[in-house]
């Protein structure tokens, strides 16, 4: 049985990046095809986090060297969590635009060619610090949810705010490189960027695997070793 000690983890960041692209680089066929088949179904509603998730199962049962197939990929054994997760994300939108329609609304009654006023910049600014704050802090949560098996959002949620404690700087600097260097694509009129984003998920997928490795434990396999002694 697993267990998870959640703890801030030590985010190792060029080391996600280059064994992501190693990874990619050596199994480059394998995960561009699991990546177009996410991509179909992401296309279903509300399956597009699902594919994501199972795309990182994937990366995990390839790495494994276990045998892997396309149905990996549409599977919908997480397919709960993940619609509980687009459906808090969709209400936190509508909370968020309620409050943007209202002043244009205000803005256009008082004259059509009136300027935003500067409230209405501040609390754009305050929306965008606040989503950034919540991506960053929830940004183990497809780690636990598609590999660590943990089903309930609010846990899953607590778990990934321990571990990305003190790391949020460090994990948004690492958004931003893996977010370049996949989107290199553009270089290619786009076309490129269908061999540049599974990079991108396969950095993300080393970024989980070895954080999961610092906060959990085989307790079958600890019992096992002090039977040893």
């Amino acid at each position: 049985m697993v267990k998870i000690n959640a703890k801030p983890v030590n985010f190792k960041l060029g080391n996600y990046i280059s064994d992501g692209y190693e990874f990619y680089k050596a199994n480059f066929g394998n995960l561009l095809g699991a990546f177009l088949l996410a991509m179909v179904m992401s296309i279903i509603p509300f399956c597009g986090l699902l594919a994501v998730g199972n795309f990182y199962k994937y990366c995990r049962d390839l790495r494994a060297g276990r045998q892997v197939s396309a149905g990996d990929i549409f599977n919908f054994d997480n397919f709960t969590p993940y619609l509980m997760i687009q459906l808090i994300l969709f209400a936190g939108l509508i909370v968020v635009y309620i409050p943007m329609i209202i002043m244009l609304v205000a803005m256009g009654e008082q004259h059509s060619s009136a300027q935003p006023p500067a409230i209405f910049f501040i609390y754009l600014f305050i929306v965008y610090i606040g989503v950034l704050f919540v991506v960053m802090k929830g940004f183990y949560m497809p780690a636990l949810i598609s590999l660590a098996g943990i089903t309930e959002i609010k846990q899953a949620w607590k778990i990934s705010s321990v571990m990305s404690k003190g790391n949020l700087w460090s994990i948004f600097l690492y958004s931003l490189a893996v977010a370049f260097l996949s989107q290199l694509g553009v270089i290619a009129c786009f076309i490129g960027l269908i061999f540049t984003i599974p990079f991108a998920y396969a950095s993300h997928y080393f970024a989980y695997e070895d954080a999961l490795k610092q906060i959990t434990y085989d307790e079958i396999q600890e019992i096992g070793i002090k039977d040893e002694f």
